[in-house]
This record gives C-alpha cells, structure tokens and sequence, in this order.
C-alpha cells in the first residue's frame, strides 16, 4: 500500500531538490560493511529513488512468502509461484526503471545488473514449482523432461550472470549463491535426463536410455562431491543408481543396445510455464487513495472545465430527447391518438384512456400536485431568508466599520468591508437571480396547472363516472379490424417502443461517470501543461460518442413514426363517420389524453423544482456558513484595532502647553519678560510620584540697629533668591546675609561626630514638627547646629547676625 501510495502522490507533488526537497536514505541489501564502516547508503532527494527501494523491499518479501510455503499440497505450491513470479517481475521493473528514475548511477543492489540476475533466479525457482506440481500430479514423463530442463536453464543462466559480472561476485550473498545455483542447475539437469530416459525406455530405445542415465548419474554425483553442504540429493541419486542398474542389466543380458555419446543424444525439448507478473498499480487489493481529492491547481481548473462540458453535452442531448418527446405526445394528442382507434364501438371508454386515468389515480392524482404546489412557496421562503440573514450579516458589519471609519479616518487601517465582501456579494446576487427565475418558472407552473385542473380531476374519477362525462357517439360502420386501423396500432406500438428506448438512454447518459484527474495528472507530468480543450474533447468524444450517436438515431426514427401516423390517420379519418356528436367525443377525448401528458411533465416539474430547493438550502446553509464566519473573524479584528486605538489615545498628551504666570518668571526688580504668543500647557498630574516637601520659607529681616559691626555677614555670603517674597509686611529689602542655600527639614538632634541634619534654622510657624507638642512661653533660639556641638536647641552663639524672633501662637 506504500508504494501504491507513492505511484499516487507522484504527479501531484513536485518531488525534487529544488521544490518539494524530502531525502530518502536506503542502506545497501547486500553490503554488510567492513570492521571500520558501516554498509554502503545513498540518499537522494527523488521519489523516484524511494519507489524503486520499496519495490525491491516487496519483491524480497514476496520471495520469503514464497520460500516457506508448504510445497506438499497444492495450495502451497499454487502460492509460491505466484510469490516467485510476481518478485522476479518487481525486479525486472526495477531493471527496466531504475536508471531513468535515479539520473545516476545506483547502489549495487539496484543496479541493473544484480535485479536482473534476481529476476532470472525468481523465475527458475517458480519454473522448479511447476517442475514438482507435475511431477506430483504425474504428468507424462517427457513433459517432465522439458519443465525440468527449462529450470535448469533458468539456473544456469542466473549462475552465468553472478559469475561474469564484475560487481557481483564479491558480495557475500552471491558467493553463498554461487554453489547453490550450480547445484540447482545439475539437479534439475539430472530430472530432465532421468524423464527423458524413461520416455526412451517407453520408445524401446535401451540405449539412448542408459545413456541419459549415466549423464545424470554423473551430475548427481558432482553435486553431491561439490555442493553436499548446501543441498542432500542422496535420494536422487540412489533413485538414479537403481534406474540405471536395471537398465544396464536388461540391456546387457536382453537387449544388448549400443549407448550412444552423450554427444550425440538429442536435445530435451523447454517448456517454460512461468514469467514475470509485471508491476500494476495499484498493487494491494485494497488500496484507498489518501490524497484522492488533493490535486495540483491547474488539474482541478481542468476537471472543473471537463465537468460543465460534460454536464452541457449530457442536458443537450436529455433536452432533444425530452423535447422530442413532447412533440410526439402532442402530435399523437391533436390526432387522438391511440383513444381512436381503440374508441370505434363509440360507446365505451377507450383502453388508452382507462389506463391514463389509472396512471394517474396511482400516483396520488391531483392531490399530489396540490400538495407539492403547496410546498413550493414555503420552500423558496426558506431560501430567502437564508439569503437575505446572510446578506444582512454583511451588512451590519460592513455598516459599523464604515462609521468607524468615518469616526477615526485614516488611524482605520484595515481592508474595507465593501471590498472585502465583493466575492460575497456577487455570489449572493446570484443567489437572488437564481431564485428570481424559480420564482417565475414556479408561476408558469401554476398557471398551467389551473388551466389543465379541471381535466386532470376528471381523470381521477372512477370508470363509470368517467364514461358519463365523455359524449357518446354511434358509428355508421364498424372499423374492428381495418387495416387502416391495424397499419396505425403498428406505428403507434413503435413509437411507444421509440420512448421506452429513450428513457433508458436518458439514464445511461446520466449514470455515465469518469474522472479525468489522472489523465489530467499525466499530461501534466509529462508536457508540464495541461491541453485541457484537446484532451476534453477526445475524451468526450469516446465515453459519449456512442450515446450521441443513439439520441440522434432515434430522433430521425420518430420523425419517420410521426410523419406515417399522421399519413395514416388522414386515411382513417375519411374511413369514420364524421358528425358533430362523434367530433364533441373526439375532442373530449383529445382535452383527457392532453390532461394526462400534462399532469405526468406537472409532476416531474414539481418533483424537479421540490428538490432544486432543498438542494439549494443546503448550498446556501454553507453561504451562511462563510459569512457568519468572515463577519466573526472581522468583529474580532474590529475589536483588537479599537483597544489598540485606545490605548495609543490614553497615552498622547491631554492639553496644549500653558505659559507660566509672570510673577513666577520675572525676577524681582528686573524687566518682565515678553509675553509668549502660544499658550504653553499646564503640568500634567504625574500619578504615582513622590510627594514634594513645603517651599522653603524666607529668611527674617535684620534691622539695622540690631545689626552690630562684628555681626556682619562675611562679603562671600550669598543672597536670598529674589523670586521669593518677604514674610514680614514691613521689609523692604533682602537680607544682607543669608544660611547657605539647603533643603529644609525637621530640627533632627546631632550628636558628636556628626554633622546635623539641617543647618538652616526653621521658623516655628512653618515647623510641623515643633508646632503643637511643646507649650513654650518662647521660642527657642534657632542657631546652627555645627558637628560636635550639643543638640538643638541650645543659647545663643556670640556673633550670630540674627535675632532671635518674637514667637507668635498660632490658632
């Protein structure tokens, strides 16, 4: 089954090193390999490579299968030369395809030399079967002969090949080969000679027999001197012995025959039963075919092209024949054909008409066609809005990604709905054409059918009520009999036979089937493109020929059947009395055998378009199918896109940049600076920071009088910011001197050896530490706390240039 398989995907895929690149790797069979490396292996990239090893695999497990059968009943037998043959024609394909398969020179095992020479030892191993069925079913001996001496050809050939070729002869296989085949070539050598002697013996020649004897007691003996450690023939030759012991003493004491030199004895006739099963695909009895409906791109165009040449060339020849079909009812109808001649007495309902109104009683009457006109608009409705919730799906989504494109302009980077859906669309619209026209040809039924409705109800009645409402009429004379009525009951029967024909050439036409894949698939493997016109055509003309040749056959039949009928009824018209009660009978007639041709096509109209709409469900339940899913895989890409936008939204700036108050960006006492134009925005809220400390508080004035000359602040000291305003109404200047610029912070204690936390003294109205826990009637001193002086507070430092300040509580 594998390598059917391989022989199927072989022209479907593009086996190669440059396209479908897959590396097979075989190890050779008979290369056992050296101490120091493994055996010989090739790997290729070729199908081609795979299929020949796996075809040798098969013909030596057909060989195995072979060798253990039971060769002591006749199943065993029957088997092993089936398995011999079929392996020695594995190995003649494999010589015959090997070298064009590979493009280069294989490994021994496949080479043609060594599957050649496995081939011939196939055949003679299947040759020796035949050889011992005949001798257990005990042939005639000189047949014997000749199957046995084809064996030891077959043998002898297969020992030359191994011998003279100079690749074989150093495999380890062949050498154990060697002796064997010797072996089987002298054994079966021995047979042929041994037969052969007692044909002679039968033929009253002692000497030609003695002869033959001696030869094969010579073969025996070399084998069993040679080659008695691969084969026992101690019973052949003891059998041997005893026959040509015999035969000396007969001769010798009776006969006393001269033995001729085994020069001279004739030459045993071959007869060979056996030969190569060549290789057919499939090989396996049941093989199924994985990749069946797996074909290249331009196989299946072709098929689809092949398919609706051939579904147009089917309905052609169906439309003329049915078209044909019709004529002749309503040429038959107009004449009142066959109701006329079979109504002669005038007084009875004609047969024809009887089995017409039985026909149609059977086959529900007009109840049935009220009935499946009745379901014809439930089932179109249900096409319809199939089709049109399919529709609609698109239309909504097509809707919303609109708007959002409308919404968010060009940031709606995706493929338009409109465009995408255009595929759909024109499938959809028609869909809705296909349903126009059912619409229409459904209203030409009905109003058919109400035209004929009253004629087919009569139909339905009962015989006697039948023959009530049909006109009696007395003929003048009798026609029973007339040879005008006998010549018109003959064309008639003809063209009845004509339809039947037609029939079943209308359902050979419909039941013909063929798949054109695989000889599509080889065109294509051979030419690298497929002719599909040519090819189309040809096969066409072969499957179909014969079928269209039969149509056109039996349309010019009819046209000759009609053309005589109407010769004929002129004839039998002048024949019949003519009144008017024989007219109105006839007419009635003609409205009933035309009721009936219309009810049966009513029917097969009805039925037609009943399973033209469920079939169409069933295409448009998959319509819905696949737009529901590409309208979902859309929501879900609409989706993504819309959170993608949000977030790239969230993350851009909120507001423009706002400028800054001029009070903050002037420095005190200097020029203000130009106003900006644009408006810079105000700082955003940045969530999750570190929250700030208070603003530094200003320095306290000094007043000149408390200022003394050895209290002044060193000329290098620098001076408070100017952006920052007085604490003290009154103060109209910055300081003279201020603590070095530092963060503030709370009056953390210092101890020795450290240097304080803080070296700016803080006024107690912006100290939250100090405010509220102390109840001091004063403030304490602030002061700089230097490393290794005692912690705060603590007095007053001489030469401070600051006094200390009033404390004022706070409410």
């Amino acid at each position: 089954r594998y390598y059917d398989q391989l022989c199927s995907i072989e022209p479907k895929f593009p086996f190669s090193e440059n396209q479908v690149c897959v590396t097979f790797t075989w190890k050779d069979a008979f290369d056992k390999g050296s101490l120091f490396g493994g055996s010989a292996k090739l790997a290729l990239a070729s199908l081609g490579y795979e299929k020949t090893c796996v075809l040798f695999n098969c013909g030596a497990l057909a060989s195995q299968i072979a060798a253990e059968q039971n060769l002591d009943n006749d199943e065993g037998l029957k088997a092993a030369a089936k398995h011999y043959q079929f392996a020695s024609g594995a190995f003649q394909h494999i010589k015959d395809t090997v070298l064009s398969a590979l493009n280069r020179e294989p490994t021994v095992d496949i080479s043609p030399d060594t599957v050649g020479t496995l081939s011939l030892i196939m055949l003679a191993q299947a040759q020796e079967v035949f050889f011992l069925k005949a001798t257990r079913d005990k042939m005639k001996d000189g047949i014997i002969a000749k199957l046995a001496n084809q064996a030891a050809d077959y043998y002898g050939d297969a020992y030359k090949q191994c011998q003279y070729k100079d690749t074989l002869p150093k495999y380890f296989y062949f050498q154990e080969v060697f002796p064997v085949l010797a072996a089987k070539h002298c054994i079966m050598q021995a047979n042929a000679e041994y037969h052969q002697s007692i044909l002679a013996k039968q033929q009253k020649k002692f000497g030609e027999e003695i002869g033959r004897l001696q030869h094969a007691a010579d073969l025996v003996k070399t084998v069993a001197s040679r080659y008695d450690e691969y084969i026992n023939v101690k019973d052949l030759v003891d059998k041997i012995n005893r026959a040509l012991a015999a035969a000396k003493k007969d001769n010798d004491f009776i006969y006393h025959d001269r033995v001729p030199d085994l020069k001279d004895l004739e030459s045993i006739g071959k007869a060979s039963l056996v030969k190569s099963t060549p290789v057919v695909v499939p090989l396996s009895q049941k093989f199924t075919d994985l990749f069946e409906k797996m074909v290249p791109l331009q196989v299946q165009q072709s098929v689809s092209v092949y398919n609706q040449r051939k579904a147009d060339l089917v309905n052609r020849s169906i439309a003329q024949m049915r078209e044909a079909t019709n004529l002749a009812n309503g040429v038959l109808a107009s004449l009142n054909l066959p109701a006329a001649i079979e109504d002669v007495s005038g007084d009875t309902v004609p047969q024809s008409i009887l089995n017409k109104s039985k026909s149609v009683i059977e086959q529900g009457g007009i109840q049935t066609v009220d009935q499946l006109i009745k379901d014809l608009p439930e089932l179109l409705q249900r096409n319809k809005e199939i089709l049109d919730e399919s529709l609609r799906l698109l239309d909504e989504e097509e809707n919303t990604d609109n708007d959002l494109r409308t919404k968010f302009k060009e940031r709606w980077q995706r493929t338009p709905s409109n465009e995408l859906y255009k595929p759909l669309r024109a499938e959809g619209a028609n869909y809705h054409n296909i349903l126009s026209k059912a619409m229409q040809a459904d209203g030409q039924v009905k109003e058919r059918y109400q035209t004929h409705r009253d004629t087919i109800a009569l139909l339905c009645k009962p015989e006697a009520e039948l023959n009530a409402a049909i006109p009696s009429a007395n003929p003048a004379k009798t026609l029973q009999g007339n040879e005008v009525v006998n010549v018109l009951r003959t064309l008639l029967a003809n063209l009845d036979e004509v339809k039947k024909e037609r029939e079943q050439l209308e359902n050979d036409l419909k039941s013909v089937n063929f798949d054109m894949t695989s000889k599509f698939l080889t065109a294509l493997a051979q030419d690298g493109a497929i002719n599909e016109e040519a090819i189309s055509v040809t096969e066409l003309d072969r499957i179909y020929g014969s079928y269209t040749q039969k149509v056109q056959e039996s349309l010019k039949k009819q046209e000759e059947l009609l053309k005589n009928i109407q010769n004929a009824h002129q004839d039998f018209s002048k024949m019949k009395q003519s009144n008017n009660e024989s007219n109105l009978r006839e007419e009635v007639l003609k409205n009933l055998a035309v009721a009936n041709d219309n009810f049966v096509e009513l029917v097969a109209n009805l039925k037609e378009g009943t399973k033209f709409y469920n079939e169409l469900t069933e295409i448009l339940l998959k319509f819905q199918n696949k737009c529901s899913d590409i309208v979902f895989a859309r929501k879900t890409e609409r989706d993504e896109l819309l959170k993608d936008l949000q977030q790239s939204i969230a993350r851009e700036p909120s507001a423009p940049s706002i400028p800054l108050p001029t009070y903050q960006t002037t420095p005190a006492g200097g020029n203000k600076p130009a106003v900006s134009p644009t408006p810079t925005p105000a700082p955003r809220t940045m969530v999750g920071t570190k929250p700030q400390p208070p603003a530094r508080p200003p320095p306290p004035v000094i007043s000149a009088a408390s200022s003394s000359p050895s209290a002044l602040a060193p000329s290098g000291t620098a001076a408070a910011p100017a952006a920052a305003p007085a604490p003290t109404p009154g103060a109209t200047a910055p300081a003279v001197g201020t603590a070095p610029s530092q963060a503030q912070g709370p009056p953390y204690p210092t101890y020795p050896g450290y240097p304080g936390y803080c070296q700016m003294p803080m006024p107690m109205g912006y100290n939250p530490y100090m405010y509220g826990q102390y109840n001091l009637p004063y403030a304490p001193s602030p002061v700089y706390q230097n490393p290794g002086q005692p912690p705060y507070p603590s007095p007053q430092q001489p030469g401070y240039p600051f006094p200390q300040q009033p404390y004022y509580h706070q409410q």
